[in-house]
């Protein structure tokens, strides 16, 4: 079942930032490794490079300082800190907790973990938090994916990666940025994705493929549905980065060009729920989303979770930190 905030919230995004991991391993590094080509790597999934290394915590407290700094705010003025993450660096306390420390926060933290759709279930969340009373939510998505990697298997060490994308969300008079959304999750694929306690992730990749490309279709057009707009009105998709093939599918069956679509995933793999926000920022910074823009956020991950939101861009900045 899907609950709507509609227009109640009147929050918008004031501000972007993200953070990598320091160290760039490419195509190449990789065949080093295990038997693999950057040709192979890039026909099945389009990456050519990424970046690993850093903490959860440390690439979050990056990626929300630059959020925090483009949108002008003091970190005293946060009412709320939601970190997505599937990688925190502790089982207990929740990684927003350091990164509230790191920050100089003073306000309620705590992690979500829907896998890949992390940033999308915070971001609706924190549009909620602010109908019932925030003026300013921090949403961060960050992961260290290398870390339960296995960096013997050429069929998962070359996806996943290291990264973050934090948002300042800021109640609005002018009315909210979010036009629908839409959340779920299918227990019954659990077994396709997952990854045990000290273990690495498994992963059956056709399985997770077909069904991916449904449920961010089914997704979308809940989104589309709740704002009462059409693929036509799309201007920019911005999808979780798992793999070219699935972002090219889904907007096939979506009716919605894949130019449309924000893609970074050649420089940065698969970042889980930081691959969102990811792509978002990158697509502000080099002038693809601007003010008044129909975007649509829309991605699936382990569980099998899936997540959309469409927004009406309100014109906020974006710089990497």
């Amino acid at each position: 079942m899907t609950l709507s905030v509609g227009n109640a919230s009147s929050a918008r995004i004031v501000g972007i930032g993200t953070a990598l991991g320091e160290r760039v391993v490419t195509n190449e590094d990789l065949s080093e490794m295990v038997d693999t080509s950057d040709e192979w790597i890039i026909e099945r999934t389009g990456i050519k490079q990424r970046n690993i290394g850093g903490t959860t915590a440390g690439l979050a407290a990056r990626a929300g300082t630059a959020a925090m700094e483009v949108a002008g705010v003091d970190p005293s003025s946060i009412d709320m800190l939601i970190l997505a993450t599937t990688t925190p660096d502790r089982c207990v306390p929740a990684s927003s907790s350091r990164v509230q420390e790191a920050l100089g926060l003073d306000c309620g933290a705590m992690d979500v973990n829907a896998a890949c759709s992390g940033f999308v279930y915070s971001l609706v969340a924190g549009h909620g938090m602010i109908a019932m009373g925030h003026e300013r939510v921090l949403v961060i998505g960050a992961e260290v994916l290398s870390r339960i990697t296995d960096w013997n298997d050429r069929a998962t060490c070359i996806l996943f990666a290291d990264g973050s994308g934090a948002a300042v969300l800021e109640r609005s008079e002018q009315g909210s940025d979010l036009l629908g959304w839409h959340v779920a999750s299918d227990g019954s694929m659990e077994e396709q994705l997952y990854c045990e306690h000290d273990g690495y992730i498994q992963m059956a990749g056709q399985a997770v493929f077909k069904k991916a490309v449904l449920v961010m279709e089914e997704s979308a057009r809940q989104s589309m549905k709740q704002a009462g707009l059409t693929a036509d009105d799309i201007d920019v998709v911005v999808p979780h980065q798992a793999n070219v093939r699935i972002v090219e599918t889904a907007c096939k069956r979506l009716r919605i060009p894949y130019e449309k679509a924000a893609m970074v995933i050649e420089r940065t793999g698969n970042t889980s729920s930081a691959s969102i926000p990811l792509a978002l920022d990158d697509a502000v910074r080099s002038g693809r989303i601007n003010e008044g823009d129909n975007v649509l956020l829309v991605g699936f991950g382990a569980g099998m979770t899936s997540a959309s939101a469409l927004l009406r861009w309100s014109g906020a900045p974006a710089r990497a930190f």
